[in-house]
C-alpha cells in the first residue's frame, strides 16, 4: 500500500458505478465504505500504488459525476501510519 484514494458521492447508484469504474481502471482494492444520510452520501476508500489510485480516482470521479454530485475526491500518497489505523488493509 503506497496510497489511498477517496471518492465522496451523492447517491448510492452513483457511488456503485464510480466504484466499478475505479476497480476496472487500475489495480486497486476497496478497503472501506461509509454511508451517511441513509445512503444519500457515500464515501469510498481504495488503496494501491500512487499511479493506480490516481487513475482509479479520476475514472471513478468521471463516472460518478455523470449520475450524481461528487462532493470530493482525493489521493493521499504515503499516508501516515496513524491514518492507516482506521482501515483494514489486509496486509
Amino acid at each position: 500500500m503506497n496510497s489511498i484514494g477517496l471518492l465522496e458521492v451523492q447517491g448510492l447508484v452513483a457511488s456503485i458505478e464510480g466504484l466499478d469504474s475505479m476497480l476496472k481502471a487500475a489495480n486497486v482494492r476497496l478497503i472501506h465504505t461509509e454511508k451517511r444520510l441513509g445512503g444519500r452520501l457515500v464515501t469510498i476508500i481504495i488503496t494501491g500504488s500512487v499511479s493506480d489510485v490516481t487513475a482509479a480516482v479520476e475514472a471513478g470521479n468521471k463516472r460518478a459525476s455523470e449520475l450524481g454530485e461528487v462532493f470530493g475526491c482525493e489521493v493521499i500518497a504515503n499516508p501516515h501510519e496513524e491514518i492507516t489505523k482506521f482501515f483494514d488493509f489486509g496486509e
